[in-house]
């Protein structure tokens, strides 16, 4: 085995591949980097001179299996990527672990505009936190796309998401009832900064607080307001497919999660509607 004090020449591929090609963001990159980077210096070689048995020896230290899968997740896609690039003759796939699914948490619409109605909007600070909780919900975004949206970047009534995850732009529509509350909040707001959301001193709106100010009313962090959005879709009879754009998810399978929310939801209208179902 080759002393290993730099990355392999394989690993260097695979990183400029999903930072050139798939422009994944960088803090995805670093995932995988350190993911990857740990097992060759481990082994003090390539991995793809590692053997599948001494990998999942290995990994099998994780205890934790989300922890655990998100490691073989990282190998199998450096895998998957060494063998189209033809550094590796075979086809070379870890099982990932079992674990239960869990449904994302979410609120339903009702109990979202229970807790609006308990913000106080006399003062511009209300009117930001009745806003920013209302654009959550009807646009879905994620918190850190949501803090960085400056006030060109809302056209009309699109949302022009420009800071996405991965780096990939999209355009999502808004509720009016969310570009009401946006515009009375900026109309009011005391500061005229270029971006969007901004705390009492007129600075932008930290994340932190962003979730003191969700925890607050909701109890919640702001991205169950973003499964809350996705779930209200899905249950609204929105395709799947669209769901996924309007999310912003690279992959299909990242949006299927909310599919068992939908099943849930049919399963609980048959057993209180079916006359055959159990009392």
């Amino acid at each position: 085995m080759m002393k290993q004090s730099r990355l392999s020449n394989e690993l260097e591929a695979y990183l400029e591949y999903i930072s050139v090609t798939r422009a994944l963001s960088k803090k995805s990159i670093e995932a995988y980097k350190s993911d990857l980077q740990a097992i060759e210096n481990e082994f003090e070689a390539s991995l793809i001179e590692i053997d599948s048995k001494t990998l999942l020896a290995i990994l099998s230290a994780y205890k934790n299996k989300r922890t655990l899968n998100r490691k073989l997740s990282s190998v199998n896609a450096f895998f998957d990527f060494c063998y189209k690039s033809q550094f590796l003759q075979e086809q070379t796939k870890l099982k990932l672990s079992k674990i239960p699914k869990l449904l994302p948490k979410f609120l339903s619409h009702n109990e979202i505009q229970n807790a609006l109605q308990t913000i106080d909007r006399s003062s511009w600070i209300g009117l930001r936190d009745y806003a920013l909780i209302l654009f959550l919900y009807a646009t879905g975004t994620r918190i850190s796309e949501c803090l960085l949206l400056s006030r060109d970047d809302i056209e009309g009534e699109w949302l022009h998401i420009r800071h996405a995850k991965g780096e990939k732009e999209r355009i999502v529509p808004i509720a009016k009832v969310a570009r009401v509350a946006l515009e009375a909040y900026l109309s009011a707001c005391v500061y005229e900064k270029e971006f969007v959301w901004c705390n009492y001193r007129g600075e932008n709106l930290s994340r932190i607080s962003a979730f003191k100010i969700t925890k607050k009313y909701l109890g919640v962090s702001p991205h169950v307001l973003r499964h809350s959005y996705a779930t209200s879709l899905i249950l609204g009879g929105a395709d799947l497919r669209v769901v996924q754009e309007l999310l912003g998810h690279a992959s299909l399978l990242t949006t299927q999660v909310y599919t068992h929310i939908q099943k849930q939801d049919l399963k609980k209208t048959v057993e209180s509607c079916h006359p055959m179902a159990e009392k």
